[in-house]
C-alpha cells in the first residue's frame, strides 16, 4: 500500500490495483478442444504467422485472456508493433501513438491494459486520471523516452527563452509538464506549423525533426534522440534492395534518417504506412519500421508481397500473452503520474489531440 501527501489531511493511504480490485485464480491452460474451437475464428486471422503446431501454446492464453478482460470489465490497447496473437486475438483498440491516445479518451472501461512502451501508458493515464492503467511488463520503455529528461527540457528553454517546444509523444509524462503541444510522426508538421514562431524546438526525435525541417519554412531546433529500430535502416541498405528488385516500393517511417525517406516511394506514420499498403496495393513492399507491423498489415491485406528486414523492438517485445495474463489477475503493473506533473503533461497531449488539421 503506498501513501500520499494530501493537502489538509495528513497522510492518505492509497491502495494498490490488486488491493482494490482483488486477485483471481490461475486458470487452467490447457489446450482442450473446447478452447480449440472458441479459439478457431481467431487462429484464422494469424495462421499465416504462427505454425499450428505452436497455436495450442498461445490458444489457451488467448482464451483465459478474452474472458478475463470482460469479467474486470478491462479493454487492452494494442500498439502495430505488438507480434500478432497480441494485435488480432487479445486486442480491442489498435494503431498508432496517435490512434492510441485519442482512442484513450474515449474508453469506457474502468480498466486500461496498454500492450505497448511504458509511454504510452503514461500517455493512457494522462488522459483518463480516474481509471487503472496496466502495463504486462514496465521494463517496457523507449530508447527516444530515456534520451531526454524533464531537467533537459528545461535547460533548453532557458537556452532558447520564448521559443516553443514540440514534444514527440514518445517521451515521459515529466517531459511532456515542459512541453506547449505533443506531436507525433503523423502530425508532427500540423502541430510545427500551427506555432505562431518563427522558430521551434522539435524534440527529442532528431531524425523526426529534420525530416519536419524539410516540409516547413520555420526553423527547427533538434535533440539528439533516436528510435534504436529505425536509426539502423539505411539509405544504401534500401538501394540494395531495390537494385536487386526494381519493382519493390519502400514504405518508411520519418524516425528514420532523411536519407533513407530521400529513397523510399512514400514516408508517413505507421497510420500512414498502413493506409498506403490498403490503398496501393502494391505487388511488393518494404515497410522500413518495426518487424511486427508487416505481419499485422499481411494478415489484413492479401495478395501483397512483404520484404520484412526484420528490425524488432527489444521493448514492445516484453509484452507476452502470459504477461497479459499476469496482469489481469495480479493486477499488476500499475503505471501512475505524479500529480504535481500530471496536469501540464496532460495540456499538452490535450492540445494536440485537439488541434484542428
Amino acid at each position: 500500500m503506498q501513501e500520499v501527501q494530501s493537502a489538509g489531511a495528513g497522510i492518505v493511504p492509497v491502495r494498490s490495483a490488486a488491493e482494490r480490485y482483488g486477485v483471481l485464480e490461475r486458470p487452467d491452460l490447457s489446450f482442450t478442444p473446447a478452447v480449440a474451437k472458441e479459439t478457431e475464428h481467431l487462429y484464422e486471422r494469424v495462421k499465416g504467422f504462427i505454425p499450428a503446431i505452436e497455436w495450442p501454446v498461445f490458444a489457451p492464453y488467448v482464451h483465459a485472456i478474452n474472458r478475463l478482460k470482460k469479467e474486470r470489465g478491462a479493454v487492452i490497447l494494442a500498439h502495430n508493433y505488438q507480434t500478432p496473437e497480441i494485435f488480432h486475438c487479445v486486442a480491442d483498440i489498435k494503431g498508432d501513438s496517435l490512434q492510441l491516445a485519442r482512442d484513450a479518451t474515449r474508453v469506457d472501461a474502468e480498466i486500461i491494459i496498454q500492450c505497448g512502451v511504458h509511454f504510452m501508458a503514461e500517455t493512457s493515464k494522462l488522459l483518463n486520471p480516474e481509471k487503472t492503467v496496466l502495463i504486462p511488463d514496465g521494463r517496457a520503455g523507449c530508447s527516444l523516452s530515456e534520451s531526454i529528461t524533464g531537467d533537459d527540457v528545461r535547460a533548453l528553454k532557458a537556452r532558447y527563452p520564448g521559443v516553443p517546444v514540440v514534444t514527440y509523444v514518445n517521451t515521459s509524462a515529466d517531459v511532456k509538464a515542459e512541453t506547449d503541444i505533443c506531436c507525433t510522426s503523423s502530425n508532427a508538421v500540423a502541430v510545427v506549423d500551427s506555432l505562431e514562431s518563427d522558430t521551434v524546438l522539435c524534440i527529442p526525435d532528431e531524425y523526426l525533426a529534420m525530416n519536419v525541417a524539410n516540409k516547413t519554412k520555420k526553423k527547427i531546433l533538434t535533440w539528439q534522440g533516436h528510435c534504436e529500430v529505425h536509426e539502423r535502416f539505411t539509405a544504401e541498405e534500401l538501394l540494395e534492395y531495390k537494385a536487386a528488385d526494381p519493382s519493390i516500393e519502400i514504405v518508411a517511417h520519418p524516425e528514420c534518417h532523411p536519407s533513407v525517406l530521400a529513397v523510399s516511394d512514400y514516408a508517413g506514420s505507421t497510420a500512414g504506412m498502413i493506409d498506403y499498403v490498403k490503398t496501393k496495393r502494391p505487388g511488393r513492399v518494404l515497410l522500413v519500421t518495426e518487424c511486427s507491423m508487416a505481419s499485422n498489415i499481411q494478415a489484413e491485406v492479401k495478395g501483397v508481397d512483404f520484404v520484412k528486414p526484420c528490425n524488432l523492438c527489444p521493448h514492445m517485445k516484453r509484452i507476452t500473452l502470459p504477461k497479459i495474463l499476469d496482469s489481469l489477475l495480479l493486477m499488476t503493473e500499475e503505471v501512475t503520474v505524479d500529480p504535481a506533473i500530471a496536469g501540464r503533461a496532460r495540456l499538452a497531449v490535450e492540445r494536440m489531440i485537439n488541434l484542428k488539421q
